[in-house]
């Protein structure tokens, strides 16, 4: 397994220990950067005007169309590294 793709996975246990809930806009980015390592280019259909989350999560990742599977995990490495002040 890469060195890469192990820190990923260690980074998405240690986000479950963060203390404080972070930020919306820390949030959608980690998300986002999660479903572009995993899933690659957003799919599927824009939620609609009323589910706000649902379209927040979809912009936010669309926001990273064209990004590699790699850069995505690096950060999303290193908004974790950063919310846990590393």
């Amino acid at each position: 397994m890469s060195d890469l793709k192990s820190a990923f996975e260690q980074a998405q246990a240690d986000v479950k220990t963060l203390t404080e809930r972070p930020s919306n806009d820390d949030l959608l980015a980690l998300y986002a950067h999660f479903k572009q390592a995993t899933d690659g280019d957003v799919s599927g259909k824009r939620p609609g005007m009323l589910d706000m989350v649902g379209r927040a999560k979809y912009d936010a990742w669309a926001g990273l169309k064209g990004v590699s599977k790699d850069d995505a995990m690096q950060k999303y490495i290193d908004k974790v590294n950063e919310l846990l002040g590393r």
